[in-house]
């Protein structure tokens, strides 16, 4: 009988600092900040975009804000010491101006992306875009053509290609550490409480309102998909559907509210008073700040009471499924499947990279990536850095985005963002079809 393999770990190179798209200015003496103007100062924009802005006055400074929300919009004036005409109730009244900034970052709902990114590129602003592009295929393509003929430039917000996890994983592909790249499974572990939050409770809930919640959650999935295989998506094929959050699963005696009182509240995994008050209680952000600023278990219990995330995961007026399977067929063979659910306990995405001479395998939760050459039989272990925030990709993204910025302005040659608009369409273009072949059953061909 042969003996096993031997096995064991070696240690990967950490992935350089400053390779993550990033871009460095030139030695010329002191760089003014790059002066930025918002556009939606909601949580990805005041509390993401806006707090790294306000720790990097050396980098950028807001100089302009338009939100509807008077206490969201005041906010931003205090923090970022806004002079009162530079404060504006809508995007219009701020884009009816010349430019106000270098850049603009575009931070609304889903389905007010694109009327204010044309308007800006018709002004000439460089621009950081919230995901999804469009919620439309047509729109994504007709700002694809304005950016083409604009001086202005638009960076879409995939920032998880901006992470030393898949950047590294990119890395070792270009490097053949598994041959040539066959197969590629990625899963989008939603976590059972986020799912709720976003899809159940929260702005993500119906289609009609926001964008298909596999445009929605997994544009960066498809994103990253499309990065590692580096080349086109030839068919796509989906299943999925709401199964869970429907009225007819709601346990007896369920009420209309967590807090009304429900009986079934103190087991029920996806309570609001579990999820905010008690599992979040020392969290001040996200989840708990997008139904009151005030992290006081009182304040979000009140809130609780008056706001949609309040009520019963089985009483909601969602739509969008629930979990969702697409299997994907690039140029030159590659195939990918990529599976979204909400019925995870992790809240992280794991992917396996399958190749002809070994496979990869990849947990962002943990920062941890294995590659299994075949030759050795050998596992190379390599823990990655990560961060807040996207595990450390939001502040990768405004890095690179503030830095290319600054090579603009001054004339300098800037390399095309890591994740430009054009290179960015194509995931959106992979969720449309996945949606089409969800609803319809059919394989949809892109290169048709």
């Amino acid at each position: 009988m042969a003996s096993p393999r031997p096995t064991g770990t070696e240690k990967l190179p950490a992935l350089p600092r400053g390779t993550l798209g990033s871009v460095t200015v030139a030695d010329g003496g002191e760089t003014a900040p790059v002066s930025v103007a918002l556009v939606g100062a909601g949580q990805r924009g005041i509390e993401v975009y806006g707090d790294y802005i306000f720790r990097h006055p050396e980098a950028a400074r807001l100089v302009a804000v338009a939100e509807p929300d008077p206490t969201r919009r005041a906010l931003a004036v205090r923090l970022h010491r806004l002079p009162p005409d530079r404060a504006f109730t809508t995007w219009e009244h701020l884009l009816s101006h010349e430019r106000l900034a270098d850049a603009l970052i575009i931070a609304t709902p889903d389905r007010v992306h694109v009327e204010p990114a044309l308007r800006a590129l018709a002004l000439g602003y460089h621009i950081l875009l919230e995901k999804p592009i469009a919620t439309t295929r047509d729109e994504v393509l007709q700002l694809q053509q304005a950016a083409m003929e604009s001086s202005g430039s638009v960076t879409v917000a995939h920032v998880l290609r901006y992470t030393e996890f898949f950047a590294t994983i990119r890395r070792l592909l270009d490097e053949g550490r598994i041959g040539r790249l066959v197969s590629i499974v990625h899963i989008e572990n939603i976590g059972f409480w986020h799912f709720a939050h976003s899809y159940v409770r929260g702005n993500w809930r119906r289609a009609e309102t926001a964008s298909p919640m596999i445009l929605a959650k997994a544009c960066h999935d498809f994103d990253l998909i499309r990065w590692f295989a580096g080349r086109p998506c030839r068919s796509v094929s989906s299943c999925g559907e709401l199964t869970y959050f429907r009225p007819e699963n709601a346990p007896p005696g369920a009420t209309e509210r967590c807090t009304d009182p429900c009986p079934v509240e103190p087991t029920c995994p996806y309570s609001a008073v579990e999820i905010y008050v008690r599992r979040f209680a020392h969290r001040t952000g996200w989840p708990g700040s997008v139904i009151t600023g005030d992290p006081r278990p009182t304040a979000r219990l009140q809130a609780l009471r008056e706001s949609p995330y309040g009520r019963c995961v089985f009483r909601c007026d969602n739509d969008v499924p629930d979990h969702q399977v697409v299997t994907l067929e690039f140029a030159g063979g590659i195939t990918a499947t990529l599976i979204v659910s909400a019925f995870t306990a992790e809240n992280t995405r794991t992917v396996k990279l399958m190749g002809t001479h070994g496979e990869i395998r990849g947990h962002l939760g943990r920062g941890e990536i294995v590659t299994y050459p075949f030759s050795s039989g050998l596992p190379l272990v390599l823990h990655t850095q990560g961060g807040e925030g996207h595990a450390g990709g939001d502040e990768g993204l405004m890095q690179a985005f503030l830095n290319r910025v600054q090579l603009l302005r001054t004339g300098a040659e800037a390399p095309a963002a890591i994740t430009s608009l054009s290179d960015s369409v194509d995931s959106h273009l992979m969720a449309f079809a996945a949606e089409e072949s969800r609803r319809t059953g059919r394989i949809v061909h892109l290169d048709r």
